[in-house]
């Protein structure tokens, strides 16, 4: 398989750059949410605690999840500042355009993230 061409790897660049934009957005956004749950005397019962807690605990979800695919892409972005971007870092093989286009932060390609998975 041929490595990408110039314009595959622009799009890509550009892809991966609004999404690092929009996730450290995401990561800013979610920060404040994961502080330590107050009890609120002005809220009745338990349940208003208890739904504090769950909302304190998907947003401490999502901000470990924004800041994983963060890294991720950054990487992928040093990595086409190296021209080293695109290739599985298993068996050393293009990864495919179309799955860049849907995961640019991609490190394996296709075959190697399934038998990983498995």
């Amino acid at each position: 398989m041929d490595s990408l061409n110039v314009e595959q790897i622009a799009s890509l660049r550009a892809t991966l750059e609004q999404l690092l934009t929009d996730l450290r957005k995401q990561v800013a956004l979610a920060s404040p949410a994961t502080s330590t749950v107050v009890l609120n005397q002005s809220k009745v019962g338990r349940l208003s605690r208890m739904d504090a807690l769950q909302q304190q605990h998907m947003a401490n979800s999502t901000l470990q999840q924004a800041k994983k695919r963060l890294t991720l892409v950054q990487k992928a972005l040093g990595k086409m500042s190296k021209e080293d971007y695109g290739y599985c870092e298993r068996c050393g093989e293009v990864i495919a355009f179309a799955r860049l286009q849907a995961r640019p932060e991609a490190q394996l390609c296709l075959k190697c993230q399934s038998q990983q998975e498995q």
